[in-house]
């Protein structure tokens, strides 16, 4: 396995820990979203959300796409010192994406302290 293969598994497996310790009550609302690690993606960006947010589905959402959540390992990897950092990051970025998917815009997770 290569440095770069293993790296990549390491930062997966903290993608599936972070929605693991999403609380029940938000797992059980992440219908049709889709959650990828790219390597980089947008200058300074460490995730993206892009779909329609819960607050904004009418009665008539259904048969679309998935909601898509892209998560940048290189980015965030060059932000932490330490594997604590790293999963701390990571967390931080999928329950980011994770709100705007539940309808919670920037500035309110500013307000929260989630940027």
């Amino acid at each position: 396995m290569s440095r770069i293969t293993g790296q990549r598994r390491v930062f997966e497996q903290l993608v599936a820990d972070a929605l693991d310790a999403l609380p029940e009550e938000f797992q059980r609302h992440l219908e049709n979203v889709e959650i990828l690690v790219e390597d980089g993606g947008p200058p300074e960006t460490l995730g993206l959300y892009h779909g329609i947010p819960q607050t904004e589905r009418d009665g008539a959402y259904s048969g679309v796409l998935p909601d898509l959540i892209t998560i940048y390992r290189r980015p965030i990897e060059s932000r932490a010192r330490s594997g604590e950092e790293l999963a701390r990051e990571v967390r931080i970025t999928v329950w980011h994406e994770i709100a705007h998917h539940f309808g919670i815009s920037d500035d309110r997770l500013r307000q929260l302290g989630m940027d």
